[in-house]
C-alpha cells in the first residue's frame, strides 16, 4: 500500500486534483499565522535591550532564512526522487522551488543587511554565514538558468538535479558556520535542543511567523507546481478536459 501511495503521488493528475482542497486552507492559516505574528511581534513584543527596536526586523528576516535552507532541501529531495526514480512530478517541484527559494535568499540577504547597519555598523561583510547565504542564492540562480539553457526538458531536469544534489554541501556550511569560524553573525537564538537565547516575549511570535512563512511557501510551491503541471501536461486529455470545463463554468 504504502509503495502504491507513493507511486501516486508521483503522478502529476492526482497531485493536481488533490491539492486543489487545500489551497484555500491553506491561504486561510498563512495569512492567520503571518498577520498575528507581524503584529505581535512588531507591535506589542517589548524592545531589545541592547539593540532597541531594530531587530523586530528578525520576524522577517528569520523566517526568510529558515525557509530558504528548507526549500534548498525540498529541492534537492525533489531532484534525487526524479533521478532515481523517474518520476515526473518531482522534477516539476523541484522546478517550482527554484525561484521561491531565490526570492527568500534574497530577502534574507537583504534584511540581513539592514539589521547589520544598526547592529555591526556595516551594510555588508565577507562574513561566512553572510558569503555562504550568497552563495546559495547563486545556486538557485543557477537553477534557474540551467532550467532555460537546454531546449531537452530531460536534459534540463537532470542537470538541475544534479546541481541542486551538489549544492547541498552548501547547507551545512550555512547551518555550522558560526560555530566553526569567528564571525559577526551571532550563533542561532532558536534552539531545539537547548534553551533558546531568546526571551518567550519575542520567541513566541517569532515562532507563529515561522510557521505562517512555512505555510505560506507550501501554498506558493503548490501553486508554482500546480501551474508547472499544466504546462507540462498541456496536451494530455484530462487537462483538456479541464480547461474545457474551465470554460464552461466560466460561460454560465
Amino acid at each position: 500500500m504504502a509503495w502504491q501511495w507513493f507511486h501516486r503521488l508521483g503522478s502529476p493528475r492526482w497531485f493536481y486534483e488533490k491539492t486543489t482542497s487545500w489551497l484555500p486552507w491553506l491561504a486561510a492559516i498563512s495569512i492567520a499565522l503571518i498577520l498575528t505574528g507581524a503584529v505581535w511581534g512588531l507591535a506589542f513584543a517589548p524592545a531589545d535591550y541592547k539593540q532597541g527596536n531594530s531587530y523586530r526586523i528578525i520576524y522577517i528576516h528569520v523566517p526568510a532564512a529558515f525557509l530558504a535552507l528548507a526549500g534548498y532541501y525540498i529541492m534537492a529531495l525533489s531532484g534525487a526522487v526524479g533521478l532515481i526514480w523517474k518520476m515526473k512530478l518531482p522534477f516539476m517541484v523541484m522546478k517550482s522551488a527554484a525561484p521561491i527559494g531565490a526570492v527568500l535568499t534574497f530577502i534574507s540577504l537583504v534584511t540581513g543587511s539592514i539589521w547589520g547597519k544598526p547592529t555591526w555598523g556595516t551594510w555588508w561583510e565577507w562574513d561566512a554565514r553572510i558569503t555562504s547565504m550568497l552563495i546559495l542564492f547563486f545556486l538557485y540562480l543557477g537553477m534557474i538558468a540551467l532550467q532555460q539553457a537546454f531546449q531537452h526538458r530531460d536534459t534540463a531536469d537532470k542537470a538541475s538535479a544534479v546541481l541542486a544534489l551538489v549544492g547541498m554541501v552548501n547547507i551545512p556550511i550555512i547551518y555550522k558556520s558560526v560555530d566553526w569560524w569567528n564571525t559577526l553573525h551571532q550563533p542561532a537564538t532558536i534552539k531545539f535542543t537547548s534553551k533558546s537565547s531568546i526571551d518567550p516575549s519575542m520567541l513566541y511570535p517569532l515562532l507563529i511567523m515561522v510557521i505562517g512563512f512555512y505555510c505560506f511557501y507550501a501554498l506558493v510551491l503548490l501553486l508554482n507546481t500546480r501551474f508547472e503541471v499544466l504546462r507540462r501536461e498541456s496536451k494530455t486529455q484530462w487537462v483538456n478536459d479541464l480547461l474545457s470545463d474551465t470554460k464552461m463554468e466560466s460561460k454560465s
